[in-house]
């Protein structure tokens, strides 16, 4: 079973229906029993980064996410998902993140271009690929929807699988251990997007 882990924050009926129609095992949930009895985790996010976390901590589940985490359950992160998975953000200064990886989420810096960064963007997927390859199946350069004005800067560019530009070279996903996140929205984003869930799903 896969949770879709609801601490208030998320486009939770949107990412349902999509692993739904990949015949997925899920379930929304705001227990902390079932997000430890799930085989695998998604944490959405919508709106900003210390919005998301006080929510995330007040929910309570922080301590099953680590337990999870820590165990090797693999976990997908989407849009501020990603972003709280880090240390912390230029949108909330003060606000921790989970700090699952280290780096902070800054602020787009694109002078001649609007922010918010939102519409459909291609990725560059950066190699070698990791043993869960999210996109595994599409062609080069695949186009998915993007709605933010922060993105992940991590300390380690290694754990960089995937950047778009926009007035610079953005984060659009990152990959670490068992751990998987995309600052775009696979849910949002037609076949390409997918199959990006049915690679996470199937992995």
């Amino acid at each position: 079973m896969i949770a879709i882990i609801d601490y208030g924050a998320g486009n939770l009926y949107s990412v349902e229906k999509a692993f739904a129609a990949l015949g997925a095992d899920v379930k929304v949930t705001s227990r902390a029993e079932d997000i430890l009895q799930a085989d695998k985790l998604v944490l959405p996010g919508v709106g900003a980064f210390g919005e998301c976390m006080k929510k995330l901590t007040d929910s309570g589940l922080i301590p099953a996410i680590r337990q999870c985490v820590d165990s090797g359950k693999p976990l997908l992160g989407i849009c501020v998902g990603l972003q709280i998975l880090f240390e912390g953000s230029e949108e909330s200064p003060g606000v921790r993140g989970l700090g699952f990886l280290q780096g902070m989420v800054r602020k787009i810096q694109a002078p001649e271009l609007k922010v918010p960064h939102m519409g459909w963007n291609s990725l560059s997927v950066v190699r070698p690929r990791r043993p869960l390859d999210l996109f595994a199946g599409l062609a080069a350069n695949p186009y998915v929807y993007f709605v933010h004005s922060y993105h992940a800067v991590p300390d380690n560019p290694s754990v960089v699988t995937a950047w778009t530009e926009y007035g610079e070279r953005l984060t659009a996903a990152v990959a670490s251990g068992d751990i998987q996140a995309t600052q775009f929205h696979p849910e949002k984003s037609g076949d390409v997007g997918l199959q990006i869930l049915k690679n996470f799903v199937e992995d």
